[in-house]
């Protein structure tokens, strides 16, 4: 025999399951990951339910419920990351020579910009990437003549690090 409780969410999930399907439409393109997400979503709701004081409308907690989950699984799956296979006979690639020395220079600079604090870091990374100073004040935050005197006291912190 069935509980009051179980009788109760099951009659709420029938009549409020369009709100799960609107949600797993938002995060899903596909009909099987549709699915898959429907599935999670209603697990998730029947393992919370207990908890479901009535405070508000089913309908708001479903969708509390459906979005952290669904959240929660995008994060999770973005973090994963796809791969394809790789047929070489399509793509020829012409093989470059190996610069050592260019290696080992890169090596040396990574090296004393790991000694810089994090803006410092930031500052050189941006410069690096040939961003302009508007750019770079814009992201970091600071005014562009505070960034073009950050990055000269950069660049002769670096100077000092890498010819002590």
């Amino acid at each position: 025999m069935k509980s009051s409780s179980e009788v109760e969410f099951v009659k709420q999930l029938q009549e409020n399951q369009n709100i799960i399907h609107k949600i797993c439409r938002l995060y899903t393109t596909d009909n099987d990951s549709h699915n898959d997400l429907f599935q999670e979503i209603t697990i998730q709701l029947w393992k919370a339910y207990p908890n479901f004081r009535g405070d508000s409308k089913f309908t708001t907690w479903a969708y509390r419920v459906g979005l952290n989950t669904a959240i929660t699984l995008y994060r999770k799956k973005k973090k994963t990351i796809n791969t394809i296979e790789f047929d070489g006979s399509f793509h020829k690639v012409k093989q470059e020579d190996y610069n050592f020395e260019e290696e080992e220079q890169l090596k040396l600079l990574y090296s004393a910009i790991s000694e810089l604090n994090d803006i410092e870091k930031a500052l050189v990374f941006l410069y690096l990437e040939d961003k302009n100073y508007a750019e770079i004040s814009e992201t970091l935050g600071i005014s562009e003549v505070n960034a073009r005197v950050k990055m000269n006291r950069v660049k002769g912190k670096l100077k000092k690090i890498l010819n002590p």
